[in-house]
């Protein structure tokens, strides 16, 4: 069975920074895509940045591009989003999510796996 568990969220001052990290358990998580998504209050989940197998490529929303930084540690089964310059539009819960297939992955709908989410709150 394939578990996603997000840690690391809380409440961080504008202008800081936070890292969330994802353990991934019962799969094969060295060969899957991965992704973080975000969803605040009264909106749809939003794709955040995406990270192939070795973390030799990478994608981001143009929202977070420049701020934040996903990488992976294989030998750990974890994914981290290291977040800096957070701002209150930042206000989330993060999720991460696991993808089979080769290609980084954009939208919701191209990955397989889900975590529970992790609540980051930025104030102002």
């Amino acid at each position: 069975q394939v578990q996603l568990v997000e840690s690391g969220g809380g409440l961080v001052q504008a202008g800081g920074s936070l890292r969330v990290s994802c353990v991934v358990s019962g799969g094969t998580f060295g060969t899957w895509t991965m992704g973080w998504f975000r969803q605040a209050p009264g909106k749809e989940r939003e794709f955040v940045a995406t990270i192939n197998w070795n973390g030799g490529t990478t994608g981001y929303a143009d929202s977070v591009k420049g701020r934040f930084t996903i990488s992976r540690d294989n030998a750990k089964n974890t994914l981290y989003l290291q977040m800096n310059t957070l701002k209150p539009e930042d206000t989330a819960v993060y999720y991460c999510a696991a993808r089979r297939w080769v290609g980084l992955g954009y939208g919701s709908d191209k990955y397989d796996y889900w975590g529970q989410g992790t609540q980051v709150t930025v104030s102002s």
